[in-house]
């Protein structure tokens, strides 16, 4: 049963070694790693989403906040 127990453990450990080297990506160095591979333009703007009325993005809102009126009691 020991004997057993070490084979199986070995068989484990050989196929859990060859899995991992067969999973792994192929090196290959003059490739572009940046590249996502969609190709076309890139764009920087994110899309604009038409939102409902009487929302606003928060970039769009005011940039600085008015003072209140002074009230005289």
């Amino acid at each position: 049963m020991v004997v057993d127990m070490i084979v199986f453990g070995m068989a484990y450990v050989l196929l859990v070694y060859l899995v991992m080297t067969m999973i792994r990506p192929a090196h290959k160095p003059n490739k572009n790693r940046n590249d996502d591979g969609e190709g076309g333009v890139e764009t920087v703007n994110p899309p604009k989403i038409d939102l409902p009325p009487g929302v606003i993005w928060p970039s769009d809102g005011p940039k600085t906040k008015k003072p209140a009126p002074t009230v005289e009691v």
